[in-house]
C-alpha cells in the first residue's frame, strides 16, 4: 500500500517498517512548546509508533501489503518540563477500493478537548485490555480498535463489532482518569471519546454501520466493473444517512461521516448523469443543509 504523502512545517518524524495490522503513521507536532529536549520528542514518537505498529490487535493474519493505513497526529500544547503532557489528537484512516489506486478516507477526526498523559523516555508502552494503565496506551489502542472496525465494517457487514466493544471496554476501563475525554458529561461538547464510541454503537445508529458496508464494498468496490451500479449503491448507501438523520438529526456518528464523506460523495456525482445527481443532492442537502459542498454537485458535470 502506499504510504501517505505528508508536508509539514513543523517538527516531524516517520518511521516506516513492516508491521502487523496497522501501517500507521506517528506524527509528534510540539510546536507550541520551546526548548525541550528534541531527543525526547523522537522517542516519544518512536514509542508510539512501535506501539500501533508492531502490537497484535486481532486474531487475523494480514500480509503487508493488507494493512490498513492511518495516521495519528498529536499536537503538543503543553509540557510541565518532567513527563506530563497536554495537547489533542487527530486520527485518519483509509482502505483501497478494489482495481484502483485510490484511497478512499473511513475516518477523519479531531478531539477539541486536552488530551493530558504521561510520558518518560526509556519507559515501556504498557497496556491490558482488562485494565487502565496508562492514559497514553489507552487511548492510542481506542483509536486502534475504531481505526480496524470501520475498516472491517467496509468489507463485511457489522465485521466491526467485537473491535467496537474493545474500544468501549477500555472507555470503560477508563473512566477514572482526569482525563475527561474518557466521560459522559466530562466536557463542555460531545466531541470526545465516551460519545464517539457510544455513537458508533448505538442501535439508534445501526444504519450507519450498514452505510459503511453498502459505501464501499458495494459501491466503490464495484465502480471499476459496473460505475452505473456503483453509484446506485452508493446512492442506496446514503439512504442509510436520512434514515438516522430523520430520526436523529444531531447523531454524533452521523455528523462524523459527513465530515469524512462529504467530499468523496460530491466528486462521485459531480460528474454524474442528472437524474442521480439530484437524487443525492437531495440527500444530502436535507442532511447538512448549510454545507456549501454539496451545491458543487449540481454546478458540474452533465447537464
Amino acid at each position: 500500500m502506499k504510504h501517505f504523502l505528508l508536508t509539514t512545517v513543523f517538527f516531524i518524524i516517520s518511521f516506516q517498517i513492516f508491521s502487523q495490522e496497522l501501517n500507521c503513521r506517528i506524527n509528534i507536532n510540539r510546536s507550541q512548546i520551546q526548548g525541550s529536549n528534541e531527543e525526547l520528542f523522537r522517542a516519544m514518537q518512536k514509542d508510539i509508533f512501535e506501539f500501533m505498529n508492531n502490537r497484535v490487535w486481532t486474531n487475523n493474519i494480514f500480509s503487508n501489503n493488507e494493512r490498513i493505513e492511518c495516521q495519528i497526529q498529536i499536537t503538543l500544547s503543553k509540557y510541565n518540563g518532567i513527563d506530563k503532557f497536554t495537547g489533542n489528537i487527530s486520527v485518519q484512516s483509509s482502505r483501497p477500493v478494489f482495481n484502483t489506486n485510490y484511497k478512499s478516507t473511513l475516518f477523519n477526526y479531531k478531539e477539541d478537548n486536552n488530551f493530558d498523559f504521561y510520558y518518560t523516555e526509556g519507559q515501556s508502552l504498557e497496556f491490558n485490555e482488562n485494565t487502565h494503565i496508562s492514559n497514553l496506551t489507552s487511548v492510542l489502542a481506542f483509536y486502534a480498535y475504531i481505526i480496524i472496525g470501520l475498516d472491517y465494517d467496509s468489507f463485511g457487514l457489522n465485521s466491526g463489532t467485537i473491535y467496537f466493544d474493545k474500544a468501549k471496554q477500555i472507555m470503560n476501563n477508563a473512566q477514572s482518569d482526569p482525563d475527561n475525554n474518557w466521560k459522559a458529561f466530562g466536557t463542555r461538547n460531545q466531541n470526545n471519546r465516551f460519545y464517539l464510541i457510544e455513537s458508533i454503537t448505538s442501535s439508534e445508529n445501526a444504519p450507519l454501520r450498514k452505510f459503511y458496508y453498502r459505501y464501499h464494498r458495494l459501491g466503490l468496490d464495484a465502480m471499476s466493473d459496473n460505475l452505473e451500479e456503483g453509484r446506485n449503491q452508493i446512492i442506496n448507501a446514503c439512504r442509510f444517512l436520512k434514515q438516522v438523520y430523520n430520526r436523529k438529526a444531531n447523531s454524533y456518528f452521523l455528523k462524523i461521516i459527513l465530515t469524512t464523506k462529504t467530499d468523496e460523495i460530491v466528486k462521485i456525482f459531480s460528474e454524474a448523469p442528472v437524474q442521480e445527481k439530484k437524487t443525492v443532492y437531495n440527500i444530502l442537502k436535507e442532511i447538512d443543509p448549510t454545507n456549501p459542498k454539496i451545491d458543487k454537485i449540481m454546478k458540474t458535470g452533465q447537464n
